[in-house]
């Protein structure tokens, strides 16, 4: 399945909506529009993972860098995910302890919105 990226604003927060699967050759694509997304300060980002059926370690490593990125410039990052096998991910290699990971978009955008950064 074709990656598919989408960013949006939901008010102050920058929504990033990904379909399809991330892996090495798409994971390029998807660390250029959470580049975009991250260009307020502070950065409030929203990724939507709801639609993704496939991801790979780099796809989690462009998160992790993400994730660094938004923290350093005072932002918040949070993560929707829907998936069982997208959330095991997170689970099982501990990042779910990382990101603030959201059952709902809407959850995720009033996370990012309204929350102080947490600290690394």
């Amino acid at each position: 399945m074709e990656l598919q990226l989408a960013v949006r604003t939901e008010g102050a927060v920058a929504v990033v909506n990904i379909t399809g699967e991330v892996d090495l050759y798409t994971a390029p694509r998807l660390e250029e529009a959470l580049v975009r997304a991250c260009a307020e300060t502070p950065p409030r980002v929203v990724v939507n993972l709801a639609g993704v059926v496939y991801m790979d370690s780099t796809a989690l490593r462009v998160l992790t860098a993400a994730l660094k990125r938004v923290r350093e410039r005072g932002g918040e990052l949070a993560i929707v995910v829907t998936q069982p096998k997208i959330a095991k991910l997170f689970t099982i290699t501990g990042l779910d302890q990382m990101f603030s990971i959201c059952p709902t978009e809407a959850e995720a955008v009033a996370h990012a919105g309204s929350h102080a950064p947490s600290q690394s």
